[in-house]
């Protein structure tokens, strides 16, 4: 699934982003994409929005939409 996340600007960033991401119980894979905001995320079961929501939030970040 792609996410759709806004307020990165740089390197560190995108490695909270994937940190944050990566310790969501359920996530076998992030990989953020710096340069249009998003991050490719596989998952070993279903997350839902809140959960993806609230681990960008904690982390600085917007999470704008899930695909």
């Amino acid at each position: 699934m792609k996410l759709y996340i806004d307020g990165m600007t740089c390197e560190h960033c995108k490695m909270r982003v994937e940190k944050a991401l990566k310790e969501i119980k359920g996530v076998k894979k992030a990989e953020v994409n710096l340069d249009n905001g998003t991050a490719e995320v596989e998952t070993k079961k279903e997350i839902s929005f809140d959960t993806f929501k609230s681990a960008i939030e904690d982390a600085g970040y917007t999470l704008v939409r899930v695909e």
